[in-house]
């Protein structure tokens, strides 16, 4: 996949009148339950539905990209009011490509410091918009950078624009080097993974591992452990990751402390989504003079993949 840097300027879009509003919208369908999203440089580069691969079963997300961070947040009412917002910062996200299995198809994982999982696009050329769409915005950020709170409107001087970007613009960002741990969702694990032997129930509870994923039971998983990442707390891995810690002299907490920002509860596996909803939001991709690129129009749409995954997961 081509990635070489876009011949537009980096501020194309920014701080328009059509983007403003677009941020306004996406502020407002959050509300208080959201934080406040206006920045200078930010630009809403697409928005869409994806089939996000939840602990318990796969469940329909409304996603936004922007230039900068990539949110998305539980569907109360399509197009119109979302909650649990989770904001991402894009120099964090790592894309890995995932093989058609089954009804399982169009799959790619967002791999973050703070939280890594799956999504499901309707459609492969959704799929391969979306991939494409969030790797540009990920090579631009760790290339070229972000805008500085001011520019030259603010500054009071007129400049030729590469006296403009040396000003106004900072270098590209570090990409981050460790991700999250995919969690196993909670129906591909009947037993613990660990031992093998303890059936899962409604007396013996499942437990992720936040250092691998896995789904082990209680048994399996005494110890607590600070990971780089996922805050300051000590939180629950297995007892072989335990082990691996403590014997590879791994230093708790060791590393950036940025994580992932979650506006309400931190699960989105919630059962508070719009009931029986048909989310016909097919993906919309802008350009920076804020017309749009893309606008696909699928007649399966994000509301089939959703029936089909359910189906699978029930």
């Amino acid at each position: 996949m081509n990635l070489s840097p876009s011949t537009n300027p980096p501020f194309e879009g920014v701080n328009s009148e059509v983007n403003a509003r677009r941020v306004a919208n996406v502020e407002a369908c959050f509300g208080s339950s959201g934080q406040p999203l206006a920045a200078y440089g930010r630009v809403l580069v697409g928005e869409g539905v994806l089939v996000k691969m939840c602990r318990k079963k796969p469940k329909p997300r409304q996603f936004f990209l922007f230039n900068d961070i990539l949110i998305y947040g539980n569907i109360l009412i399509s197009k119109r009011r979302y909650n649990k917002q989770h904001v991402i910062p894009l120099e964090e996200v790592q894309l890995q490509d995932l093989e058609d299995d089954g009804e399982m198809r169009n799959g790619w994982l967002m791999k973050t410091r703070a939280k890594s999982f799956a999504v499901y696009a309707a459609t492969s050329t959704e799929k391969k918009e979306w991939m494409l769409h969030i790797e540009r915005c990920v090579h631009d950020i760790l290339t070229k950078g972000a805008f500085l709170p001011h520019s030259c409107n603010l500054c009071g001087h007129k400049h030729n624009i590469p006296y403009c970007l040396k000003r106004h613009f900072v270098g590209g960002k570090k990409a981050a080097t460790e991700h999250a741990a995919v969690w196993i969702p909670d129906g591909e694990a009947p037993k613990c993974m660990a031992c093998q032997r303890t059936q899962f129930t409604v007396l013996q509870r499942r437990h992720h591992c936040r250092a691998c994923g896995n789904v082990v039971c209680a048994s399996c998983s005494t110890h607590n452990y600070r990971i780089a990442g996922l805050g300051k707390r000590p939180v629950r891995v297995c007892d072989k990751c335990f082990t691996n810690f403590t014997l590879s002299g791994h230093q708790e907490g060791k590393g950036p402390s940025t994580e992932v920002s979650v506006v309400g509860n931190e699960s989105s596996d919630s059962e508070d989504d719009e009931k029986n909803a048909n989310y016909d939001h097919e993906p919309t991709f802008y350009s920076g003079d804020g017309n749009n690129v893309t606008d696909t129009e699928h007649a399966a749409g994000p509301s089939a993949t959703a029936n089909r995954l359910w189906e699978t997961s029930s």
